[in-house]
């Protein structure tokens, strides 16, 4: 029985094929929508967590800042002896100090920025090296004129198909052999390009571009067994007892941790994305009120032959049946071509904006199930209604 009933609910839609494709248009524009919404904002939580994890994972980024009387101290090597000495569950520790400068190698010059680091900063920023190797110990002790350059500079001052390694550049004054190239690491940090950059080791650094023995950050890479709030509150006394803060002065050092970011972005956009989803839901609710529009109507053309069955020993349940049946199909077409269009929009949107794409069945099955539910809730009642009519009344109506 339910096999013709689909079938005579197929008669029944092709025949008013405009007016089905019509009313099933709130049902896909509202499927569409949540799609979307959902995929974009997966999309978008899919980059930012690649961008955060370029940072490096379970790290922290420590920034000396201006004090509460103007005063801005930076960090030293001693601060980064002490983390590493005094705080449990850190991995690594490293400092940083970085300059603009300008490559120069074979007549063709670049603005970038010298970074002095050591492996150990390399390895806690999970940074690779593309070819090429790190510096060994002779060369972070001494300071030695040796680089490692991102891929960025390579493009700009070396030739397509001619290796670095082994060539001799120059950042500003200084001579730098190139010992390797680091993977792409994007764009992060305000916007800025992370692979327009040259290492070097960090004493080197410092004494050829900065000219003093500050440390610019602190890279702090952690157990993730650890929880890291309470690692952030050591590393709170350890920077306030080495800084000589006093109780009740404010820190004049700033804690960045990679994790607590990444937590709050992703809840973030998780909440925003479900508001914009709810939102965009709302049309299917539209779209269901359009359902039940139709198919009264349907049940008011019809009113003679529901009297014909009803009279011939059709039942009133069958009847109802038939009807609820063509309400689901309606609302199935509609979540299918919605899906479709869904996959559409989120698909080249997320190409124009520049993310990447990320397909998730489950929003697309619970959008489907979600259709399909409109169907029975806002087709039962014209269903009902038809199921009642008094096939004498039914007979007369012309």
């Amino acid at each position: 029985m339910f096999g013709t009933t689909l079938l005579l609910s197929f008669r029944e839609i092709r025949r008013h094929l405009m007016r089905s494709f019509l009313t099933t248009l709130g049902i896909i524009i509202g499927v569409a929508a949540v799609i979307t919404m959902v995929s974009l904002g997966r999309s978008v939580t899919v980059d930012i967590e690649e961008q955060i994890s370029s940072l490096g994972s379970n790290m922290f980024f420590v920034f000396p800042i201006q004090g509460e009387r103007g005063q801005f101290r930076p960090f030293d090597e001693q601060d980064v002896v002490a983390v590493r000495e005094q705080i449990a569950g850190v991995q690594s520790v490293a400092g940083q100090v970085e300059a603009n400068v300008v490559a120069i190698y074979n007549g063709q010059d670049w603005e970038t920025k010298v970074e002095g680091v050591n492996n150990e900063f390399l390895d806690a920023r999970g940074i690779k090296l593309d070819e090429g190797r790190l510096f060994t110990e002779a060369e972070m002790a001494a300071g030695g004129n040796v680089c490692i350059i991102g891929p960025t500079v390579r493009d700009e001052i070396f030739l397509p198909n001619e290796s670095p390694l082994g060539e001799r550049m120059r950042l500003n004054n200084v001579s730098c052999q190139v010992i390797g190239q680091f993977a792409t690491r994007g764009s992060v940090g305000g916007g800025g390009d992370d692979d327009n950059a040259v290492f070097m080791p960090l004493t080197n650094v410092q004494r050829r571009f900065t000219g003093n023995d500050n440390i610019g950050y602190m890279a702090v890479s952690y157990d993730s067994a650890y929880d890291s709030s309470t690692m952030t509150s050591a590393l709170v006394d350890l920077l306030r007892e080495r800084r000589v803060l006093l109780d009740g002065q404010a820190n004049d050092f700033d804690i960045v941790d990679t994790a607590a970011i990444n937590e709050t972005v992703q809840g973030t956009v998780g909440t925003l994305t479900l508001m914009v989803a709810a939102i965009a839901a709302i049309s299917l609710v539209v779209g269901g009120v359009g359902i039940m529009n139709i198919m009264l109507v349907s049940v008011t053309e019809r009113t003679r032959e529901i009297g014909i069955r009803l009279a011939i020993g059709a039942l009133a349940r069958e009847v109802q049946l038939q009807f609820l049946t063509e309400a689901v199909v309606l609302c199935c077409f509609g979540g299918l071509m919605g899906m479709l269009l869904g996959f559409g929009l989120s698909y080249g949107l997320a190409g124009a904006l520049g993310f990447t794409f990320v397909f998730d069945p489950a929003i697309n099955i619970l959008a489907f199930v979600v259709s399909a539910l409109i169907g029975i809730v806002f087709g039962y009642f014209p269903a009902r209604r038809a199921s009642q009519l008094d096939p004498i009344e039914a007979l007369r109506h012309e």
